[in-house]
């Protein structure tokens, strides 16, 4: 049998002091997650995280450093995650756009907020990206090679 995590993509997006994150319905109830999703084939990690964050919160995202690259295994399920989350600049919202199905809405909380409300994380990976974008972890996006 061969073994392979499910690859993701998030969005680690700071305004103001505040971080976006999505209200999203699970199987664990309602769940706050960084935009985040499923890396599809064919598409760069860089284009699978400015999708994700467009579906999910409505906003136009442009990443310019790798924050961090965390593996997660999900108690429930026994899943196995490997993340690749982003960091960068905020552009344009489409507040009429519809969300991703399961995405009630997009909200903005501060570090402090986040903290608070770890019991309704989707993952510990939300706190810990927000933890390693604020130590300053920021990587060149030119250590990921897509080679064709």
């Amino acid at each position: 049998m061969i073994w392979k995590p499910n690859v993701t993509v998030a969005a680690v997006i700071e305004r103001d002091g505040k971080f976006l994150l999505v209200e999203e319905e699970t199987s664990q109830g309602l769940r706050f997650n960084q935009p985040a999703g499923h890396w599809e084939p064919g598409e760069s990690l860089i284009a699978g995280t400015i999708r994700e964050a467009l579906e999910e919160s409505a906003y136009d995202f442009e990443p310019e450093f790798l924050t961090g690259i965390y593996r997660w295994r999900a108690p429930e399920s026994d899943t196995t995650y490997l993340r690749f989350a982003f960091c960068g600049k905020l552009l344009d919202h489409h507040p009429g756009r519809q969300l991703d199905d399961g995405i009630l809405r997009a909200v903005w909380l501060t570090p402090d907020e986040i903290r608070a409300t770890q019991e309704r994380h989707r993952s510990p990976l939300i706190l810990r990206c927000v933890e390693d974008y604020l130590a300053g972890k920021r990587y060149p996006l030119d250590l990921l090679v897509h080679y064709e």
